[in-house]
């Protein structure tokens, strides 16, 4: 039976994946802790790791790995923005998740901006202290609207065929488009320009990082709507407060923040709140602000789970590994070789 180390647990997690690890004869040991530096010693024993989108997976974390003797780290999780995929090669195999459930993210999305245009996160407190007036509640039709669509992978697709369904317009940016009706791909620039709501889909690389900077914000439409359900560090949080303050960006949804590694997931509602920008967008009337919550269903949890033991019983088998994912791949951006040999 192989041992596990499980890192970032939460209880919903041990709820999906304890079944399959039966399954899969696997052991699981649940550590509530995030992966870093200290807590690495924990894996010790183990035969590989199963890891989380805000776990560190540096260059001191796979080296304590490799010297355990551990080759594999599994990501629940389709990002990995948060592995040295350089110092990875050749030591520690990683997989990953890479669909779990597109139209988890992609309705989410869609919540978040309607929640916010409709103004219903306010309209619910207001109700609960008695006051029943409109005033500061108004809205938009979305029909008849630009989206602006920033990645168009399979998350990005089921968000466009949600705005079409809204009658929306739609434009879109990626750099290998998928072209199909209904849809206009254009420049990031062109993007910013035109669209009167922006939804950012794509993943975070060196060429995404701060995609949405202070000239981004400055070339959008007055009063724009953006919201963000995929990395924090796609937006300069510096710009974003300032385009808030200023009424360039009229409202914000954010799932996910660029310094969330310490805060998400966790329980600070008894303590100040350290990160000055971080209490700045939360106190912001125009922002509804969740905790990297986009991904949280049933069906989602489900696959993750089932995927993740999937891509260790392919490892431990011998097998061909489909799900991974390498230096010589990751620098590019995105992993492209067909997997019929393991990447080393």
């Amino acid at each position: 039976m192989k041992k596990i180390c499980f890192f970032d647990a939460k209880p919903y997690d041990k709820i999906y994946f304890d079944p399959f690890a039966k399954e899969y004869n696997f052991e699981i040991l649940y550590c509530d802790s995030k992966l870093n530096e200290r807590s690495v010693v924990f894996a010790q024993g183990c035969d590989a790791v199963v890891a989380f989108v805000n776990d560190r997976v540096n260059a001191e974390v796979l080296n304590a790995l490799s010297e355990m003797g551990i080759s594999i780290v599994a990501l629940r999780c389709a990002g990995y923005n948060n592995v040295d995929f350089k110092e990875a090669y050749g030591k520690v195999h990683i997989v990953r998740v890479p669909a779990y459930s597109p139209y988890a993210v992609a309705e989410f999305t869609m919540g978040m901006f309607l929640s916010l245009n409709r103004k219903l996160y306010r309209a619910y407190n207001r109700i609960r202290e008695y006051n029943f007036s409109l005033i500061g509640l108004l809205g938009t039709d979305f029909h008849g609207k630009t989206m602006g669509v920033v990645g168009t992978g399979k998350i990005g697709q089921v968000f466009i065929d949600i705005c079409l369904g809204f009658g929306m317009k739609v434009l879109a940016y990626d750099p290998y488009p998928r072209e199909r009706e209904g849809v206009r791909y254009v420049s990031f620039e062109e993007l910013c320009r035109h669209s009167d709501m922006i939804s950012l889909h794509c993943p975070l690389t060196k060429e995404s990082y701060h995609l949405v900077d202070e000239k981004a914000i400055e070339t959008m439409k007055d009063g724009v709507m953006l919201v963000n359900t995929s990395r924090g560090a796609l937006i300069d949080s510096t710009a974003l407060i300032e385009g808030l303050k200023e009424g360039k960006i009229g409202a914000a949804g954010l799932d996910v923040y660029e310094e969330e590694g310490d805060y998400f997931y966790e329980d600070y509602s008894g303590a100040v709140m350290p990160d000055d920008e971080l209490a700045r967008i939360i106190s912001m009337p125009n922002v509804l602000l969740t905790s990297h919550q986009a991904f949280l269903t049933r069906e989602a949890l489900k696959n993750i789970a089932e995927t993740t033991l999937e891509n260790l019983r392919q490892y431990f088998a011998g097998e061909a590994l489909p799900n991974e994912i390498c230096y010589r791949c990751a620098k590019n951006g995105s992993c492209k070789k067909e997997h019929k040999e393991r990447c080393f």
